[in-house]
């Protein structure tokens, strides 16, 4: 470790940031190659760069955020209100695989799955007589997102910096070597689309002009402009009618800005060419030191705010592919403190206020046809793109999403009356930068209602982090409509004394019980999700003083909804019947949503059915996709069992080819599914930070499943909910050594720590009895479950912890140490 923090104070000691910022790089000491996922990314939310940092020909593979295929278009299937009960009836006689098959004619979109994200193209650099070079290394410094590339040709050094500036929508690119004279190049742009033009001007700019793809019967509507303007020290220029050549110049910046006439997923009114000049000309004038200077300020004020230290062993000072290589076999905590701090980089790029959200592959895709089309997948990854948000001190990244689902709550309503014929706003299990909610791929994966419940449940978790009942206010339409549509939605069972969604699934998951069928009806998944959804309407009613009848009306049906069950192999129940096989290994865990990131599921209030959760997390095993260990991480670190949860994470940080199943990294770290990701980057992330700190059951809970990997440590910067951030926590040998937490909105702050602690300073400290009277930490308490009779429950042991109150005042700090 660094230093130790013994006596508790509100400080970073200056000397551990020169020290930690050492430990921020990506760095290789070989070229990209041709292989994207060996390149590393840039972005400022708006613009993508994926930087090779090969050395004759180098490329920038660029994207930008409104670049889809298609226009403005809905998907509904307007047969499925008729058939409605027909599939409500085979599914209730145990007829799925007939329902499915009357699903897919009736309910899935006759029309568009879902449009493209899709590249702009590359910025191409050729440097002549640089086929044999010496001391190559190329890094991403994610401390200032800067990428740097450097090596020796002829005994001279040349280097290139670029970033994606935060602060002027440019890609900046400045090469430079150690001698004068030695700056000579060929830039070009090239690009995959068919309808598009290069051309140069005589201003020695490069202009990319292009229209997106048509796409299942969509007409690509998008029209977007790159446009590269150059700037060069003494040498010589010269150009042909799509390239700018460079001869001998002392040094050379380039800068690209790309736009597109995207105004909404509505209008596509906007001038692209208009504003990608506007875009150059107010960043072209600026010196390449202030522009960088103005960058990294912007980028820190978002990525300092939180400071994570693990130790280091001599494995960090090896390169980023060799320490992946070896990760699994050897000691290097740092590189975990890394891997979290990339998840927080790549947030900061790829999703920014104004931007569109993170979609599968952030803002990074070279693929005209990318995998899954590179959408927002919303039955769980576009979600977890967003779990570091609020946790990892990133709040107004989380913007862009908490927009998208506003603006579906608006498209929701017309696939909620056309197709169920119901009040409110719905989703289905996809959608795209057109806001489609209609049911795509097919019924075995489309059928799925529940996206408008999960994500209108980020709404909720931005104002339980921050307190912002004005931002409640705006977003209480969109909570209404999520509880309304399932109010009219839930159907009586016919076998069982339970409102449930029917049809529904447990996303893309089937047993051989229901016919090899997802189709069925009153899934966990589906319960768990409008238990929440009814609570969040409820509870944003009490914060904003509203009383009416709807409120009553859903404390009646949320009471008629169907408990978790606990099966005959003393697990938690996918299904309402016990259908469950220890031997399914699907990746999709989706009845633990309740556990995470929902809090019904808990240790100390629901023991029972957290010790099913447990035995659902084992019998389903480790070996998964990408994204579905980012998701184990988080449950076995709401498990408080931190050598598993590190277990997965080393699963992760392998190579991608040699888990059995799947899963992995790339050589950039980009989470491989496979193929890439990145919703595993960012479940990762969220994952260290739940090791670290929870607050989702009633508390803040400081180092609740430390890892023995992970035994000694330091964080500071991470958020809880009631607004409660932790400045400093510090550890060795999992004992609490010490913490201050600045209390933003005031209110009790209760603590849930491994060891005993003291307050150092004023305030009353004591042992926390009964409910937390924080109303940020209101809990709902679930049905009792029903466990079968052939199950054999017992309640696990956890690692000791005690509880602590203490009232705190808005804005103050507070400070703990080992007692």
């Amino acid at each position: 470790m660094k230093r130790l923090l013994y006596l508790v104070c509100f400080y970073i000691p200056v000397s551990f940031f020169g020290q930690y910022s050492n430990n921020l790089k990506l760095w290789y000491d070989e070229p990209s190659g041709p292989v994207w996922e060996n390149a590393l990314p840039l972005g400022n939310g708006c613009l993508g760069a994926m930087v090779y940092g090969n050395v004759s020909t180098e490329i920038f593979q660029l994207n930008e955020h409104t670049v889809w295929s298609g226009g403005p278009n809905r998907n509904d299937n307007p047969n499925a209100l008729e058939y409605l009960p027909k599939i409500r009836e085979l599914i209730f006689n145990g007829e799925y695989k007939a329902a499915e098959q009357l699903a897919n004619d009736k309910i899935i979109t006759k029309k568009s799955h879902g449009q493209m994200f899709q590249p702009v193209g590359n910025l191409e650099l050729y440097f002549p007589g640089h086929t044999e070079y010496q001391d190559y290394f190329r890094e991403l410094d994610i401390s200032n997102a800067v990428s740097k590339t450097s090596y020796k040709v002829n005994g001279t050094t040349y280097t290139r910096e670029a970033f994606v500036s935060l602060t002027d929508r440019l890609l900046i690119i400045h090469l430079t070597a150690d001698k004068l004279g030695q700056i000579s190049f060929t830039a070009n742009f090239t690009t995959p689309h068919t309808d598009s033009k290069i051309n140069t001007n005589e201003e020695n700019q490069i202009s990319l002009w292009g229209r997106t793809s048509d796409h299942e019967s969509v007409e690509g509507k998008v029209e977007f402009n790159a446009l590269m303007g150059l700037k060069t020290k003494n040498g010589k220029t010269t150009q042909t009618t799509t390239s700018i050549t460079v001869e001998d110049a002392d040094e050379a910046v380039l800068m690209v800005s790309i736009a597109s006439n995207f105004n909404s997923y509505q209008d596509l009114s906007g001038d692209e060419m208009q504003r990608t000049k506007g875009f150059l000309d107010a960043g072209f004038d600026k010196d390449y030191t202030l522009l960088k200077s103005e960058h990294i300020k912007k980028y820190q004020e978002l990525f300092n705010r939180v400071i994570l230290d693990f130790g280091e062993t001599e494995a960090s000072k090896m390169p980023t592919d060799e320490r992946l290589a070896n990760f699994r076999n050897t000691q290097d905590p740092s590189f975990v403190a890394l891997y979290f701090q990339y998840g927080r980089y790549l947030l900061i790029s790829s999703s920014q206020p104004g931007s569109q959200p993170a979609n599968l592959q952030g803002i990074w895709n070279h693929r005209m046809k990318p995998a899954w089309d590179s959408k927002y997948t919303i039955n769980i990854n576009a979600e977890m793109n967003y779990w570091p948000a609020e946790r990892t001190n990133l709040s107004e990244l989380h913007e862009p999403f908490l927009k998208m689902v506003q603006e579906l709550s608006i498209t929701g309503k017309e696939t909620a009356k056309t197709m169920y014929g119901a009040r409110g706003w719905m989703a289905h299990h996809n959608t795209d930068i057109w806001r489609i909610t209609g049911p795509i791929d097919g019924a075995f994966w489309g059928i799925w209602n529940g996206g408008g419940a999960w994500t209108s449940q980020h709404l909720w978790e931005h104002y339980l982090y921050t307190g912002d009942t004005t931002f409640l206010k705006s977003v209480f339409p969109a909570l209404k409509g999520a509880a309304e549509f399932y109010a009219d939605f839930l159907v009586e069972h016919p076998n069982y004394p339970y409102l449930v969604v029917a049809p529904g699934n447990s996303p893309e998951n089937a047993t051989e019980a229901h016919q090899g069928s997802s189709i069925t009806a009153g899934s966990t998944m589906d319960n768990q999700l409008v238990f929440d959804v009814f609570n969040t309407y409820i509870q944003a009613s009490e914060v904003l003083e509203k009383e009416s009848a709807f409120i009553d009306s859903l404390k009646v049906l949320r009471s008629k909804l169907p408990p978790m069950q606990i099966g005959k192999h003393n697990q938690l129940q996918e299904w309402l019947d016990d259908a469950d096989s220890p031997e399914d290994n699907h990746r999709h865990v989706s009845h633990l949503y309740g556990l995470f990131p929902s809090n019904q599921i808990s240790p100390y209030r629901t023991p029972k059915l957290f010790a099913s959760a447990r035995n659902t997390l084992l019998q389903r095993g480790d070996i998964s996709t990408g994204w579905s260990m980012g998701w184990k991480v988080n449950w076995w670190a709401k498990m408080q069992d931190g050598n598993h949860a590190f277990k997965l994470i080393k699963d992760q940080l392998t190579p991608v080819g040699i888990n059995q199943g799947g899963g992995g990294t790339y050589n950039n770290l980009f989470d491989a599914h496979p193929p890439f990701q990145i919703d595993g980057n960012f479940g990762c992330t969220s994952g260290i930070a739940e090791m670290m700190l929870q607050s989702s059951d009633g508390s803040v809970h400081l180092l609740p499943a430390i890892p023995d990997a992970l035994n000694t440590g330091y964080v500071g910067g991470l958020r809880a909910r009631g607004g409660f951030e932790v400045v400093a926590l510090e550890w060795r040998n999992k004992k609490l050594l010490a913490a201050t937490i600045k209390s933003n909105l005031g209110g009790n702050l209760r603590l849930r720590v491994p060891n005993e602690i003291e307050l150092v300073g004023i305030g009353i400290f004591k042992e926390a009895k009964g409910d937390n009277p924080n109303k940020f930490f209101k809990m709902e308490e679930t049905m009792e479950p029903i466990i079968s009779e052939e199950a054999s429950t017992q309640e696990l042991t956890l690692p000791k912890s005690l509880l602590y109150d203490i009232i705190t005042e808005k804005g103050k700090v507070y400070s703990f140490r080992l007692k």
